[in-house]
């Protein structure tokens, strides 16, 4: 575990901490907006239009209509990235983290419209009858690189495995055991045996639901954060202004809170904004590509919306509630996950400066002089006090520790720590410390005229957030495997699927998350690539198109 945990901190670092990926995500996003003269503006409006289907003649090609395509590419979009994504972003860092989702969402509207219109135009009809798109089929027919298309393919049935199911489960079952005490397994189990039920129907079913399911959960969640930053409206300001000062200056510890530099909001903003929008990535053209529409700029012109609905009004909203609730700097009393936890050797406190420095430039990598390496002694759960040690969880100095064991007995005994970390099996950690993801967002909806009855409110939108999104991946994955083996091996990519599903609802939520941070960009740099070599082919697409200006044209 702790081998390949390392191996996932590696990556992190080169694909996710470094400024490329962002550049290259955002640039090719300015590229296009500039070069196709601000789509997202011009095109927003129309697009709204096309959604009503009064553009689309009965006799048009494909399986689904706008709205459905629409719907089905919101259900693989509005998931944990919109509730325990935007809290992941503002836990690493800190709240300018939202304006870097922004600019993602708002620049990801040209992506998306580039990649989608191309998705609908390149896309086939294969012998089963069924309609196939996505990139995988413009970079093979657009482009005529095969091995490219191959690639892209690869990847993205890593990021159906990787982003699309296993986070969603992870945090429905996290959720669902800590609001409901529904254990993990059987929160694992049903969902799978659902899951199994929708997508064997294939795309139509999937639409269908999608159709009828993203509506409800939208206006569900919506109104709940909505009460919640109503709630505590004197902070509503003083949240934006957090949001904004801290874009190009280092948000300073506070609480709980250790700090974050500029570049770890800049560089989590954007991957979190990529997860929540999913624009560059490639997975939702395919979704759009089985689109009734009459012309394949018109189905680019309604995935703008999608960046606009899952991040600028959605993720907005988490972030406000997490903000003006205040709970993203406080310490909980949580189950400590393993993969989160640091062991230092000395005594380090967040009330001093000079030891919270120390501390910032340690949390990044979990590993160096200060990891602590040896035996701890543990009678009735407590640390012996002469130890000098600090413990991190969750990047946050951990108080009011005591171990159990896993029957729930006070533990005693001798604790294993090698380079920081806890080879002691048959432990279990609780104490404070900050919390992360989905858990953060159901705590700060407490706060609120709901109380504790806010955690229903999540608990609710994240099971039709995360279940809807690992319907629509699911469909992205019968495609790449019908690309790359033909659609008899479908059915076997289907079983691989669910048995992920289920098997991510009971193992370490972090490892989950992690996995899922680094798949993302993998994936993404093949369709960017050719996205811009196919740039003068989208923009005689674009410029060719005659917009109707009024209703019935």
């Amino acid at each position: 575990m702790a081998t390949f945990t390392s191996v996932l901190e590696f990556l992190t670092y080169w694909l996710v901490d470094q400024y490329w990926f962002p550049a290259f995500l955002i640039g090719s996003g300015i590229f296009f907006t500039f070069y196709l003269g601000f789509p997202q503006i011009k095109y927003f409006k129309h697009g709204w239009r096309i959604l009503s289907g009064k553009y689309v003649k009965e006799d048009t090609k494909g399986e689904t209509t706008p709205f459905q395509a629409l719907t089905t590419a919101l259900s693989g979009t509005v998931g944990t990235g919109n509730i325990g994504g935007v809290a992941l972003a503002i836990f690493l860092g800190g709240p300018a983290a939202i304006f870097w989702m922004w600019v993602t969402a708002f620049l990801g509207m040209t992506t998306k419209f580039v990649e989608v219109t191309l998705a609908h135009k390149y896309r086939e009809t294969l012998p089963d009858g069924s309609i196939s798109g996505g990139p995988m089929y413009y970079i093979e027919n657009g482009l005529k690189k095969r091995w490219l298309a191959i690639l892209f393919s690869v990847c993205l049935l890593m990021m159906c495995i990787g982003t699309g199911n296993m986070p969603q489960i992870s945090s429905i079952s996290v959720v669902m055991n800590d609001t409901f005490n529904i254990p993990k397994v059987v929160t694992g189990g049903v969902l799978a045996v659902l899951l199994w039920m929708v997508i064997i129907g294939g795309i139509k079913r999937i639409a269908q639901i999608a159709s009828k399911l993203v509506p409800f959960m939208a206006f569900w969640y919506i109104t709940g954060a909505l009460a919640v930053i109503i709630g505590n409206y004197e902070n509503i300001i003083p949240s934006f202004k957090l949001i904004f000062i801290h874009v190009f200056t280092p948000t300073a510890a506070v609480g709980g809170f250790l700090g974050a530099s500029v570049a770890a909001a800049l560089t989590r903003g954007v991957n979190r904004g990529l997860y929540s929008n999913e624009a560059g990535q490639g997975s939702a053209p395919i979704a759009h590509a089985s689109s009734k529409t009459e012309n394949p700029v018109e189905e680019g012109m309604v995935s703008i919306l999608e960046p606009f609905i899952d991040t600028i009004v959605i993720c907005s909203l988490t972030g406000l509630v997490i903000l003006s609730s205040g709970v993203w700097m406080e310490k909980f009393e949580n189950r400590f996950e393993e993969s989160a936890i640091c062991y230092l050797d000395g005594s380090y406190s967040d009330k001093s400066q000079e030891d919270i420095k120390i501390l910032q430039d340690y949390i990044y990598t979990c590993n160096g002089p200060l990891s602590y390496t040896g035996s701890l002694e543990i009678t009735n759960g407590q640390l012996v006090p002469s130890s000098n040690i600090t413990l991190l969880h969750n990047r946050s100095v951990s108080e009011d520790v005591t171990y159990y064991q896993e029957d729930n007995d006070l533990f005693t005994g001798s604790v294993d720590i090698r380079n920081g970390k806890n080879f002691t099996e048959d432990v279990r950690i609780v104490g404070k410390s900050l919390l992360i993801g989905a858990d953060l967002t159901s705590k700060a909806f407490t706060r609120s005229i709901f109380g504790d009855y806010g955690q229903y409110i999540v608990a609710i939108g994240l099971l039709l957030f995360a279940f809807s999104t690992a319907i629509a991946w699911s469909y992205y994955g019968d495609r790449a495997t019908a690309h790359l083996f033909g659609e008899g091996w479908i059915l076997y990519y289907r079983i691989i699927y669910v048995g992920a599903f289920f098997t991510a609802a009971i193992i370490d939520t972090k490892i989950v998350w992690d996995i899922a941070t680094v798949i993302g960009p993998i994936a993404t740099v093949p369709n960017l690539i050719a996205l811009i070599l196919l740039r003068k082919e989208m923009k005689s697409i674009s410029d060719n198109y005659e917009m109707p200006l009024k209703k019935g044209d």
